[in-house]
């Protein structure tokens, strides 16, 4: 079993701080070097919108400045591995959610409006608009994670539950919202019969030959960290196998290798956040060195002068 040396890190701090956005390098310094979160979640505030929404190119295939669900969902995903869901910017979210939400009580992944901006093709290409377990499921997921109440939630809640009941099929994206939603819905027994029920349906659309090359999705891609529900999807030494592969594929340069690209894609920094997301991966299942945590020197004592 392979670990990720010191060494391997330092590449990755260098790719970062060479190519990567002001936002992932502050997620890099607060995930490794111990610093607080304040400045990541400060620059992640700026990629949000009056309308609550996020957009501004936070998720790097959608290059407008106008919010999308998919970004959105995003955005929600860094506060949470960033440790804070400040109230406002929640009642914003669900604000926007809200009205961009379908009849059926879902959100789709992006809105007709994004085929007017910059954006990878097959975003651009997409023709269905109605609601979509990718990103609700995530989304009220991680509502449901952070004990948010409200509306759109239990709307969203109740749309999950009737698409995943009815699920027979479905792709690597979709997979990862549905065990998100899966991991925190309160329906315990429920969740965890739909997570029976559903293994081989998820396991259809996920590579789990840590050598397969190309646009694959690996079980890493659901299984983050070693308490997500996904992991149970999979076998420990498919996860080790994986985790074994992840490392082995770091470039020379410090940075990963992007699955697919875009003529118009700023591949650095897509590389970027890709390097913070399989750090993080490997951190969690014990494969990064630990940060050392800062030093605070002790107190000085108050010396009296007569």
């Amino acid at each position: 079993m392979g670990t990720a040396t010191r060494d391997m890190l330092y590449a990755a701090e260098h790719f970062i701080a060479r190519n990567a956005r002001l936002l992932d390098r502050y997620r890099y310094a607060h995930h490794f070097q111990g610093d607080p979160p304040r400045a990541a979640l400060a620059v992640l505030d700026t990629y949000r919108n009056i309308d609550g929404g996020y957009g501004n190119a936070l998720e790097p295939e959608l290059r407008g400045h106008g919010s999308q669900p998919l970004a959105t969902a995003r955005a929600l995903r860094l506060l949470d591995e960033l440790g804070a869901l400040p109230a406002d910017t929640v009642r914003g979210l669900c604000r926007y959610l809200t009205g961009v939400t379908r009849p059926d009580g879902g959100v789709p992944p992006v809105l007709p409006n994004v085929r007017y901006t910059e954006v990878a093709p097959w975003w651009r290409d997409r023709r269905d608009f109605t609601g979509s377990l990718n990103p609700t499921a995530a989304i009220a997921g991680l509502l449901h994670k952070h004990h948010i109440t409200g509306p759109w939630r239990d709307r969203a809640t109740a749309f999950c539950w009737g698409r995943i009941r009815t699920l027979r099929w479905t792709d690597a994206e979709e997979a990862d919202a549905v065990c998100v939603f899966l991991h925190h819905a309160p329906d315990r027994a429920r969740a965890r019969a739909e997570t029976t029920r559903l293994a081989s349906v998820i396991r259809a659309v996920v590579d789990t030959d840590p050598a397969a090359q190309g646009r694959v999705h690996t079980p890493l891609d659901l299984a983050r960290r070693p308490d997500d529900l996904a992991c149970t999807l999979f076998t420990d030494a498919e996860i080790d196998a994986h985790l074994d592969a992840l490392i082995a594929t770091q470039d020379t340069d410090g940075g990963w290798p992007l699955t697919r690209t875009w003529a118009a894609g700023p591949d650095a920094e897509r590389r970027g956040d890709l390097t913070v997301r399989h750090l993080l991966t490997l951190s969690a299942h014990g494969r990064v060195p630990r940060p050392t945590p800062p030093t605070v020197p002790p107190p000085r004592r108050r010396m009296n002068v007569r």
